[in-house]
């Protein structure tokens, strides 16, 4: 209990400091503590009845794919039904790790096994859907005169945006690249050290997470690369026109 009371002091400080700074996060701030809060408890109370039985299990790997199609879609408001390409990104970013992995052996079908991995796969995949969609989006706001330069040069709407999501994708990759480069010496990730303090040894450990960082790379490519295409799609209007709902401010 102690080190939670330490941690929500330092969001309280975080909370301070950005008001101190004017950066507009200090209800983003408190609203994100609270609901981990209040989320892990009810996890921590229903885990138990959860890893019982694979139907529930099943049930709550889509609940948290629902969570998280709902997150990254309220990062790309500007066009029309965010939740599909969020939706379809997170599902075919998450499946590309997830499918292979249980249908070869490297993690069993158990509820004990499919909720971490799972969870991880899909927050992994949000992330990278969050990140390419919202830096995409941004890049077509502060470039639209050269974006409808080159439409009216006779460069279709997609040929005119590829730039933007080349760069959109290279961005979404940067968190997972970088963790992926430097783990074990910046810092232990999350699924080793639960590992070792579970018990377990630290080769098997290291093993594990050896096998989902290298997941990772290739789902959260393949949800930022779906999530640019998708968002680029919707950013396009008949007689190759752009368009968009207006800017959206998600501080």
């Amino acid at each position: 209990m102690t080190g939670v009371l330490v941690a929500i002091g330092l969001v309280v400080v975080a909370i301070v400091l950005s008001r101190f700074l004017a950066l507009g996060l200090e209800r983003e701030l408190a609203v994100t503590a609270i609901r981990a809060i209040v989320q892990l408890t009810v996890v921590g109370l229903l885990v138990t009845a959860v890893f019982e039985h694979l139907g529930l299990a099943a049930g709550f790997v889509a609940l948290m794919f629902g969570a998280a199609a709902f997150t990254s879609s309220r990062r790309l408001r500007e066009i029309p039904r965010p939740i599909v390409p969020a939706g379809g990104a997170i599902a075919l970013g998450a499946a590309t790790g997830l499918i292979p992995l249980l249908a070869s052996g490297a993690f069993e079908v158990t509820p004990r096994e499919l909720i971490p991995i799972g969870g991880i796969l899909i927050g992994g995949a949000m992330a990278a859907t969050s990140l390419t969609g919202r830096r995409l989006l941004d890049d077509v706001h502060a470039g639209v005169p050269l974006i409808e330069t080159r439409l009216a040069l006779g460069a279709p709407v997609q040929v005119a945006l590829r730039p933007l999501v080349r760069r959109a994708v290279r961005a979404g990759l940067i968190p997972v690249l970088d963790q992926t480069k430097n783990v074990g010496l910046v810092a232990l990730p999350g699924t080793f050290v639960g590992l070792v303090l579970g018990g377990a040894d630290p080769a098997e450990a290291a093993r594990v997470q050896l096998t989902v960082l290298l997941a990772l790379l290739g789902v959260e490519l393949v949800a930022a690369v779906t999530c640019a295409l998708l968002v680029a799609r919707a950013c396009e209007r008949p007689g190759e026109r752009l368009a968009l709902t207006g800017r959206v401010d998600m501080a």
